[in-house]
């Protein structure tokens, strides 16, 4: 299943129509211990680059912007009781949202996984 990933640090495995999105480690390790998850409705329709989730830390708040168009079809319910799971697997079961992309040609914009290493390696 192909990752892509975002500037924001947002990433989105793609699974046919079905792109499953969250933030990157690196995201994570910068945000610190996450402490809320505010996720999409199902139902939301989404385009690329709206704000899409919050994820809260001891830090800081921060905005989680959809990487790609679609309409959400499921929201983490993990999250809501267990918000660290994002520091325990931040590219697994810490998942945000799930949508169904409405315009796969957004994916050309993103990077692939060494694209995204080489771009964090300069931060």
């Amino acid at each position: 299943m192909p990752r892509y990933f975002t500037e924001d640090h947002e990433w989105v495995d793609v699974d046919g129509d079905t792109g499953t999105v969250g933030i990157s480690d690196y995201a994570q390790g910068q945000l610190g211990d996450i402490v809320f998850v505010d996720l999409p409705e199902e139902g939301k329709e989404l385009t690329k680059g709206d704000d899409a989730a919050v994820v809260e830390s001891v830090k800081a708040a921060s905005d989680v912007y959809s990487p790609v168009s679609g309409t959400v079809i499921e929201a983490n319910g993990d999250l809501g009781d267990t918000p660290n799971l994002v520091n325990d697997d931040a590219e697994g079961d810490g998942w945000f949202f799930k949508l169904t992309l409405s315009d796969t040609s957004e994916l050309d914009g993103l990077m692939d996984e060494s694209a995204y290493e080489a771009f964090v390696a300069k931060l």
